[in-house]
C-alpha cells in the first residue's frame, strides 16, 4: 500500500535525522525538521533503499521517552572541560538554545551566545582569552570562538564581535 510505504519512509527519514551524527564543523541547524539539508541529505539513502526493496521497516518497541527542555543554565559553557567537549556542546546547542558565557563588556557583565567554534592551539587558565582572534583556553586545549551573538544583537564573526566588545587577551569568560 503506497500510503503505508510513504509513512514508513517518512518515519525512517525522521529517525535518521535525529539519530545521525553531527559531522565535524557542523551545527545542529541543518538537522531542524523541514530544513532543506535534512530533506535532501537524509531522505536520499532511505528512498534508494525503498526503491530496491531493501528497506526493512521495524516498528519501534516500547514507549516514547520524554526529553526535558534544556534549561538556559545547562547551556552555560564550562571552560574547565576539554576543548573538544566544549566544541561539541556549542555545535549541539547552536542556534537554540545556544551555548553561552558571561564576560565583562563596557564595565558590566553580559551574556554572549556562541554559535560556532573551532578547535585551536593554545593553553592557559580555563576561560582566558588567549589572543585577539577570540581563542579561549579550556581545561585541555583551546577553542577559537568564530561565531558570537550579544543579547539583542545580530550574530557576528569573532573579528566583528571584537570591534564592539573590548575583550583583550587575558580577559576572563565565565
Amino acid at each position: 500500500d503506497t500510503f503505508a510505504t510513504e509513512r514508513n519512509l517518512f518515519n525512517v527519514t525522521r529517525n535518521f535525522a535525529f539519530v545521525g551524527i553531527i559531522a565535524l564543523g557542523m551545527t545542529a541547524t541543518p538537522l531542524i525538521p523541514g530544513s532543506p539539508a535534512v530533506v535532501t541529505r537524509v531522505t536520499a539513502a532511505p528512498r534508494a533503499a525503498a526503491s530496491r526493496g531493501a528497506l526493512d521497516c521495524t516498528p519501534q518497541a516500547g514507549e516514547a521517552t520524554y526529553a526535558k527542555k534544556i534549561d538556559k543554565a545547562e547551556a552555560r559553557i564550562d571552560f574547565t572541560r576539554p576543548a573538544e567537549e566544549v566544541h561539541n556542546i556549542i555545535r549541539g546547542l547552536s542556534p537554540f538554545p545556544g551555548a553561552w558565557f558571561e564576560a565583562e563588556i563596557g564595565g558590566r557583565f553580559e551574556r554572549v551566545k556562541v554559535l560556532r567554534s573551532a578547535l585551536a592551539q593554545g593553553s592557559g587558565a580555563p576561560g582566558t582569552v588567549l589572543d585577539d582572534r577570540m581563542t579561549v583556553a579550556c581545561g585541555a586545549g583551546a577553542l577559537a570562538l568564530t561565531g558570537l551573538q550579544r543579547a539583542g544583537k545580530k550574530p557576528l564573526g569573532a573579528e566583528e564581535f571584537l570591534r564592539g566588545a573590548d575583550l583583550p587577551p587575558g580577559s576572563l569568560l565565565t
